[in-house]
Order: C-alpha cells, then sequence, then structure tokens
C-alpha cells in the first residue's frame, strides 16, 4: 500500500488543463499518477459556478495546511 500524499501545485494545474481539454478523470489519474478517486475528490471539493479552479484549490490547501500547523505547535 502507498502512503498518502496531498497533491501539489503542479497537478492542480494538470487536472485542471486536463480537464479542460475534456480528459476523462481516469484519463488525468493515468497521466499524473494519482488514483481516480483521487481526482474526482479533488474536483468535487474545488469546483464551483465556474468549474475546477487549480489556483482556489491550492489556497485551501495551503490555508489547512498552515492551520494544522499551528494546532500541532
Amino acid at each position: 500500500m502507498s502512503k498518502y500524499q496531498q497533491l501539489i501545485q503542479e497537478q492542480r494545474y494538470q487536472i485542471y488543463s486536463y480537464s479542460k481539454i475534456g480528459y476523462s478523470q481516469s484519463k488525468i489519474a493515468l497521466e499524473i499518477a494519482v488514483h481516480k478517486s483521487t481526482i474526482s475528490r479533488e474536483l468535487n471539493k474545488n469546483s464551483g459556478l465556474r468549474g475546477y479552479s487549480a489556483k482556489q484549490a491550492q489556497v485551501l490547501s495551503d490555508k489547512k495546511r498552515a492551520d494544522a500547523s499551528s494546532i500541532k505547535s
């Protein structure tokens, strides 16, 4: 079993680009080497009226990471 790793900014922009050109979630997962459920969760969690926003997704991820590290301290 592989260790869980969060998506990095580059992967989020790849998800955005691939989804814009019409790749399926399974195809995107193969291209960026993550599980297809990861793509599904990412798109569902970070899509709004205008679709998926890689920039917004990264900002939210950074904020969660900062909040989590401040709790540990």
